[in-house]
């Protein structure tokens, strides 16, 4: 199975996020499997549910059932009781339109959703549908520190994967730990699906001086490529997840995995000085992976405020009239940055562990 994986968190869409291109997920999903990449990722809570349904009505009603791959997620942030994980299981599959799940996760595992995962029994339910034969290969996605994640692999063994968040700019992040949790994962023997590899497109959108300092080793390799050859890289590493929104990015893609070839000493000591840049430039490290959006009570629209403002940010204060028409255009339909109420459920679900609320503070500052 090649290494690259269609992650369909962010898949196109037309005019609202919950509102996806069905046909030109159609066009993506043929090219996908046409080049020999079968691996797909989706999850209940992707595009308010429609990723799941996107995936159906592109692939799996459209192509062979051994010809792709399919993960899906039990969202464990959502989880209070043994029945719902039934229901939504059940709701999965018929979502997507498949008998049986190939790869399955629990999804979003940390301190805090482990506690739920181990009190709804929800490692022997994935066994149990293993077992069914509803679901062939069993793991869990995963957003804490090492010592934890050493935790879970010791009373869990029968988990055969773990999705990790890798790339290089959080390999030696303190708080997100991806270098020591990837040791931790290649301890216990087990195989990695990397997630946020270009890290919600963040190392696509790379400052220009780092686009400089890529292209003045290969002028044909884009940003992108190179965060992708460096989290394949990694020991026990069996499939890379990259949000593909359009073709030009499912071209890059492909073409990157179909040659991937090691990074020599150059290459490395490049990514290393490209990771000090960016660093510099970044004002908030989200990923909008939106998971912080769905419970707010506010009805914040938190990532898009984040990007607004690291342009901002990136800008050096230059396009503020611009930041503002933006921020104005979305907060006509949702909450102001202001309007939080620091009830701080946001945090709780951010897989980056930012400090979501003082950022927030920092917005309503900035644009309102």
């Amino acid at each position: 199975m090649k290494k690259l994986g269609f992650g369909m968190m962010r898949l196109p869409f037309i005019n609202e996020y919950n509102n996806v291109d069905i046909e030109a997920v159609k066009k993506l999903a043929d090219e996908f499997l046409k080049q020999g990449f079968v691996y797909f990722d989706t999850a209940y809570i992707y595009h308010g549910g429609n990723s799941e349904i996107a995936f159906r009505e592109a692939v799996a009603k459209r192509h062979l059932r051994d010809s792709y791959v399919i993960a899906d997620k039990m969202p464990m942030f959502i989880i209070q009781s043994k029945e719902q994980l039934s229901q939504i299981f059940d709701e999965q599959l018929e979502r997507c339109g498949v008998e049986y799940f190939d790869y399955y996760l629990l999804h979003n595992l940390n301190r805090q959703f482990y506690k739920i995962t181990q009190q709804v029994n929800a490692f022997q339910f994935v066994e149990q549908k293993k077992k069914e034969g509803k679901i062939r290969r069993i793991g869990f996605s995963y957003h804490d520190n090492a010592e934890f994640l050493d935790q879970i692999l010791t009373e869990h063994p029968e988990m055969e994967f773990v999705q990790l968040q890798l790339n290089y700019l959080d390999i030696n992040d303190i708080s997100i730990e991806s270098g020591k949790c990837h040791e931790v994962a290649v301890k216990h023997g087990k195989q990695i699906v990397v997630m946020e590899p270009v890290k919600g497109g963040m190392l696509a959108n790379v400052p220009d001086e780092v686009k400089t300092l890529f292209k003045g080793y290969n002028s044909k390799a884009s940003p992108a490529s190179w965060a992708l050859r460096y989290a394949a890289s990694f020991e026990n590493v069996i499939m890379l997840l990259s949000g593909m929104s359009n073709e030009e990015q499912l071209a890059d893609n492909i073409n990157t995995m179909k040659d991937l070839g090691e990074l020599n000493k150059e290459e490395q000591s490049i990514i290393h000085k490209a990771t000090e840049i960016i660093k510099e430039n970044v004002a908030i490290s989200c990923t909008e992976c939106r998971y912080c959006v769905a419970d707010c009570p506010q009805k914040i629209l938190i990532p898009d405020y984040f990007v607004i403002y690291s342009n901002l940010v990136r800008s050096k204060g230059t396009q503020k009239d611009l930041a503002k028409v933006y921020y104005g255009n979305l907060i006509r339909d949702y909450g102001k940055a202001s309007d939080c109420v620091q009830c701080g459920v946001c945090e709780g679900h951010c897989p980056q562990h930012l400090p979501i609320m003082k950022h927030l503070k920092e917005i309503a500052t900035a644009l309102e």
